[in-house]
């Protein structure tokens, strides 16, 4: 979406904003919807795989830029964090680089804390919540084999060797 009487289309300029963590759902009409109302959006570029088994869907970002800076600032403060389809969108200025305070979804993972109370990295906080759930996955599928096995002594049917 160009207007042609505005300013120029400039990927470093101070109005153009980057939106991430978007969900598969989430369209360019809904991304338009979403932000028109802080101001005159210039370009939207709303970006999808071109290659590979995802060709054709969306890669969960898009660039917006405003006429103007201020626009553009007030569209961040508002947007920055609201949930859109059960995410919290990701915004800010196209040139700023990524840091935790930038992504809500990492954030409170940086000043995450292991067992003893010390402070974890965000990589550490990352794969302990893995291995957590990984553990939990595998002590919920045993039980489900448990009960299937029981299940099974109980109809009749031959029991078969045990997993541990």
């Amino acid at each position: 979406m160009q207007d042609t009487k505005g300013p120029p289309i400039n990927e470093t300029s101070d109005n153009r904003l980057y939106v991430g963590n978007l969900d598969q759902r989430i369209t360019e009409a809904t991304i338009l919807k979403m932000f028109a109302p802080f101001g005159n959006i210039i370009s939207e570029d709303f970006l999808w795989h071109t290659r590979g088994p995802k060709r054709g869907e969306p890669r969960g970002y898009a660039f917006i830029q405003y006429s103007s800076k201020e626009e553009a600032e007030l569209a961040k403060s508002r947007m920055h964090g609201r949930l859109a389809c059960g995410r919290p969108l990701v915004v800010h200025f196209a040139q700023e680089r990524w840091s935790p305070e930038v992504n809500p979804v990492t954030s409170d993972r940086a000043a995450s804390k292991d067992r003893k109370g010390k402070n974890l990295t965000t990589a550490a906080a990352a794969s302990s919540s893995i291995c957590t759930s990984r553990a939990a996955t595998i002590a919920a599928i045993r039980g489900k084999l448990k009960a299937m096995d029981e299940e099974l002594d109980h109809g009749g049917g031959k029991k078969k060797r045990p997993l541990d």
